[in-house]
């Protein structure tokens, strides 16, 4: 285990955060659009509203934490008949009904948590932290002594407090010397901590260099679904981690070639209203490759959008009431000058191409392509074919081969023939 991560506290990564401003689940659906929209995470969290005055503690607030939503939550939920029918309706409609219920996926932990058990947590699901802000702070760790580090491990290894019930006594340091200020807090994602990793690649050598399927970092129960089925399907059991479906086309020898993918990241900052819209009568080919404006009227009906008064637009016609064509243009997935047939299956290499990379990648180059292009997650292709899907990278995935005990590495640049042949769709 490298000692940076023991070695670092959580405190160390909240240095410039800013403080953390509550989206309560009262607001609405066209609310939590331009919420989503500003987040540099591309989702946020939602909380109940405090119910009484005074400073709550730590417990108090993580029982307010209700769930994460996301860009794909709400495309979702607007792709639903009754939403279609009534926009307006649908657009002021409480996120409560909408977000995904789940408590576990935020934990709030103090300032002076080592930074390793910040990453046991989050490959056990958890995917935001909620660090309290402290008085005089000075981001920088102090190293623990034998005596200190050896009755906080003691500790936290004791009965009745396993690797399950990590979280309560873990959060929580024996002492600290950080007072925290009421009522404030910033909150750290699971890319703020790549972020942290990425700057200190050199302590974790040899792992940056070594390949993700020799690192056994590729997941291959990932969501996927045929490009012929109706784009619907892909919302029937929406994923939440990576919140992503690709859309494959599958061979006659039985390998499946990838050729997009639905998923939060590339819902992120489109137009949310043309996305639903399209998601309930396209099949899911024709939603991630392009519908082009020359269809005929009778494959694709004239529509109404609105268009909500806010600092980012819910449509790109960016004024009133307007009937038009649908274009997978208007969703945002694809610049004015491109023109495709999708009837000849070549893929536009654009903003609506899934993220890939091979199963010789090295570790470091798939964690630079998760954070240069703000994903949470890359696809795997074969390393001679890179159509050929074989599974998914995502930060659950990165952090476990980054906190694995050392072993043998077959490096990134040596064949692995056969892995990908081991995983089909």
């Amino acid at each position: 285990m490298a000692s940076v991560f023991v070695y670092h506290v959580v405190g160390d990564l909240t240095v410039g955060k800013p403080e953390l401003a509550e989206f309560h689940e009262s607001e609405t659906v066209e609310s939590a659009i331009r919420a989503i929209g500003e987040s540099p995470e591309g989702s946020i969290p939602i909380w109940k509203k405090r119910s009484q005055l005074g400073i709550e503690n730590s417990d108090m607030r993580q029982q307010r934490f209700v769930g994460i939503l996301s860009s794909f939550d709400i495309v979702a939920f607007l792709a639903k008949s009754r939403c279609l029918e009534d926009q307006d309706k649908a657009l002021k409609t409480p996120v409560s009904e909408v977000v995904v219920h789940n408590n576990s996926l935020l934990r709030v932990v103090d300032p002076a948590t080592r930074l390793i058990d910040a990453l046991d947590m989050m490959k056990q699901g958890v995917k935001r932290l909620l660090v309290p802000k402290s008085i005089a702070w000075k981001g920088m760790s102090k190293r623990f002594s034998v005596i200190y580090y050896g009755k906080w491990l003691k500790n936290s290894e004791s009965p009745g407090n396993s690797s399950n019930n990590l979280p309560l006594s873990m959060n929580r340091s024996p002492s600290t010397s950080v007072t925290p200020i009421p009522d404030k807090y910033c909150c750290l994602s699971r890319e703020d901590v790549l972020r942290f990793i990425i700057g200190c690649l050199g302590a974790l050598a040899p792992l940056p260099l070594t390949s993700i399927a020799a690192l056994e970092a590729i997941n291959s129960n990932y969501n996927y679904i045929e490009s012929s089925t109706p784009a619907i399907e892909a919302t029937q059991k929406l994923p939440q981690d990576p919140s992503a479906v690709a859309v494959i086309e599958s061979a006659s020898d039985g390998q499946c070639k990838i050729i997009g993918e639905i998923s939060a990241c590339k819902l992120w900052k489109c137009d949310y209203l043309s996305a639903a819209w399209a998601l309930a009568n396209l099949s899911a080919g024709q939603f991630v490759m392009g519908v082009e404006d020359n269809v005929t009227p009778r494959s694709l009906p004239e529509f109404s959008l609105d268009s909500p008064s806010g600092d980012i637009d819910l449509v790109n016609s960016g004024g009133s009431r307007k009937p038009r064509k649908f274009s997978s243009r208007s969703v945002g997935f694809f610049s004015n000058s491109a023109s495709h047939n999708f009837s000849s299956r070549s893929m536009y290499r654009g903003r609506s191409a899934p993220l890939t990379c091979k199963i010789t990648s090295s570790l470091a180059a798939v964690l630079a392509q998760m954070l240069s292009h703000r994903a949470t997650h890359v696809w795997v292709t074969e390393d001679e074919n890179d159509e050929v899907l074989v599974g998914v990278v995502g930060y659950a995935d990165i952090l476990a081969a980054v906190t694995k005990p050392p072993t043998t590495f077959i490096p990134a640049n040596r064949s692995t023939e056969g892995f990908g042949n081991e995983i089909q769709c």
